[in-house]
């Protein structure tokens, strides 16, 4: 008798467990779909950007509007201030005229400054590679293309807390997520 109920309960908890999935796909599709059309987004960021040879940390601010995206940096103070444009078929980064080269995380020209738009895009075009949940909170993973993909950390309201940004596997990019409206 417990043998014929062992196959039963492994379709049953297989079947459970994909209603779940389910469930977190499309909790994470509606996010999605209403945050893809948004006309405005902001939040600041804690950034740390991992180099082959060293970190750097950054605290940048995240703002769109109708006519683009502009990141600015917070900190480090020296560098405090200065923003990049990104608008349809243009990027430009404003400071009093200085040029900043904060060099590329990998070979596909991930930057720190391309760090949060590139998070963006990855919730509002990502799929949904995988789900869990790890401490009270929603976890997914999005790809982005054949070499970006974002983990995101949301809270039960899916508000991202958290995410880090890898390039062929190897995480370039980790950020805490703050002021999210």
């Amino acid at each position: 008798m417990k043998k014929a109920l062992l196959p039963a309960l492994i379709l049953l908890s297989l079947l459970l467990s994909a209603c779940g999935g389910g469930a977190a796909k499309g909790r994470f599709e509606a996010f999605s779909a209403t945050l893809g059309e948004r006309e405005s987004l902001s939040f600041t960021a804690q950034l740390r950007a991992e180099y082959p040879d060293r970190s750097d940390d950054f605290t940048l601010a995240y703002a769109k509007d109708p006519a683009g995206e502009q990141i600015t940096v917070l900190a480090p103070e020296l560098i405090k201030g200065i923003s990049a444009r990104r608008e349809t078929g243009n990027t430009a980064l404003i400071y009093e005229g200085l040029i900043l080269d904060l060099g590329p995380l990998d070979a596909y020209g991930l930057t720190p400054m391309c760090a949060l738009p590139r998070l963006v895009e990855a919730m509002t075009g990502g799929h949904v590679d995988s789900y869990r949940e790890e401490g009270g909170l929603r976890v997914y993973r999005l790809i982005l293309d054949d070499h970006l993909s974002a983990t995101v950390w949301f809270d039960r309201d899916m508000r991202p807390l958290r995410a880090e940004l890898a390039s062929d596997g190897n995480v370039r990019v980790f950020c805490e997520i703050s002021d999210w409206s």
